[in-house]
């Protein structure tokens, strides 16, 4: 499993946010790109990097910050928040990004989404951010009647790279991951899935890595930031052996 580091922007500063309130934001620092370089630094093989006004917008809000990340460092980036057409798709493609996730998208537009995966494969991901069991969209500020196996569903065969998943209830709240909805998820569908929201500790990312479903990684934004979490020994118990 790989263990990706949140950088979350707001206003072009890291921030994490508490059950996804934009008016309950920490601010962890003014230079998201040398907190970029220090996860690098530590050894992160990915990095996940969600443009939170952008979420909100519909369309990018930090790409000053974004292009800053993608300047100083070489490891693999994901970028989420705002790309909600194939010109969004296609400028963070063609400006260094890896894969760009998709959230809102998947839910208003699915055909653009299975658009964008079959031009650029491998290389779009489907955000399913969910609140009590079901999707919320527009940045969190809205929850369809979608559940986020509707959504993989949906998606199965239109050869997405990964499925996000994220507890909305736990994310930033420090109160462990839903291992068991993510796991759920992951064995329902073809599709690999990467789990947030609520990692708090090294055993919470021993416990995704023992739950037995196919789970590709892990993302944890507060806990290292805060000191809870030491990023190396996080790699080493998520990617390694033990």
């Amino acid at each position: 499993m790989i263990l990706y580091p949140a950088i979350d922007l707001k206003g072009g500063q890291c921030v994490r946010l508490l059950r996804g309130d934009m008016e309950a934001a920490t601010v962890f620092g003014d230079d998201p790109a040398a907190q970029a370089a220090a996860f690098v630094a530590a050894g992160c093989r990915w990095l996940h990097v969600v443009d939170l006004d952008g979420a909100f917008a519909g369309r990018s809000a930090n790409a000053e910050a974004v292009a800053a990340i993608l300047s100083r460092v070489a490891v693999p980036v994901q970028l989420g928040g705002g790309v909600r057409d194939m010109a969004a798709v296609e400028r963070w493609l063609g400006a260094g990004v890896a894969r760009v996730i998709l959230g809102t998208a998947a839910v208003r537009d699915p055909d653009f989404v299975r658009e964008a995966a079959r031009a650029f494969p491998g290389r779009v991901a489907v955000g399913v951010d969910a609140r009590g069991g079901r999707v919320a969209v527009e940045g969190w500020a809205e929850t369809t009647d979608l559940s986020a196996l509707d959504i993989g569903r949906r998606f199965e065969d239109a050869g997405v790279a990964a499925l996000i998943y994220t507890d909305i209830d736990r994310d930033g709240a420090m109160q462990g991951p839903n291992v068991a909805a993510t796991a759920a998820l992951a064995e329902a569908v073809a599709i690999p899935v990467i789990a947030s929201g609520g990692v708090s500790s090294l055993d919470d990312l021993r416990a995704l890595k023992a739950c037995g479903a196919p789970l590709d990684g892990a993302i944890s934004g507060r806990a290292l930031y805060d000191g809870r979490i030491d990023l190396a020994e996080a790699i080493a118990a998520l990617e390694g052996a033990c």
